[in-house]
């Protein structure tokens, strides 16, 4: 019978996720992790696996904490409501001063280089998904008659997406909250309308 933890595995992810968040996959050490988590690399690598591990289920809890808005945002009665909810939540978790600023996905994924490729390849994956998940919420507003009939769903969610990840990009360099609510309505004034 092996000895019990003597840290708390929910606490030392949480402080994972934000060493993440500030530092990026690759701009996070090894050292820098058991430092912030207050534990031994033996004890990192039993209770979560390896570096990229450990990200992974950081990932999952920023997704589950932090992104959490999403769901509700895409049940909103319009598109349009909808993708606005959905920028201005994005907007709120990008500039929150409790966390660093930006996002964990876009901060974790822009200087991964060819070693990294798994992570960036993981990342790429969870805003596919994403994406389809707007996509379809579009689909739905265009059988509904909420957007027009000739507008493209997938070129919708993709130009919504690319506004979000350029917010995050904007404030990870110091772009306030109201700034990324301007974004957010500039973008908004070209939503189609049936």
């Amino acid at each position: 019978m092996g000895r019990p933890r003597e840290f708390d595995v929910d606490e030392a992810l949480c402080s994972a996720l934000q060493l993440f968040w500030r530092k990026g996959y690759e701009g996070t050490s090894m050292s820098d992790l058991t430092d912030v988590m207050g534990i031994t690399r033996p004890s990192l690598y039993s209770a979560y696996g390896n570096k990229e591990d450990l990200f992974r289920k950081a990932l999952d809890l920023y997704e589950r904490q932090h992104l959490c808005f999403a769901k509700e945002a895409l049940q909103a009665p319009t598109a349009k409501e909808a993708v606005q909810r959905l920028l201005e939540g994005y907007a709120d978790v990008l500039t929150d001063p409790m966390h660093p600023p930006g996002c964990l996905g876009v901060n974790g994924a822009l200087a991964c280089s060819e070693a990294s490729a798994p992570i960036r390849e993981e990342l790429i994956a969870r805003r596919t998904i994403n994406e389809d998940i707007l996509r379809e919420r579009l689909e739905r507003a265009r059988a509904e008659g909420d957007l027009p009939a000739g507008e493209n769903a997938a070129d919708c969610a993709r130009y919504v997406i690319s506004v979000a990840l350029g917010m995050a990009v904007k404030a990870a360099s110091g772009a306030s909250r109201e700034e990324l609510y301007r974004v957010s309505d500039f973008a908004m004034r070209g939503w189609p309308t049936a």
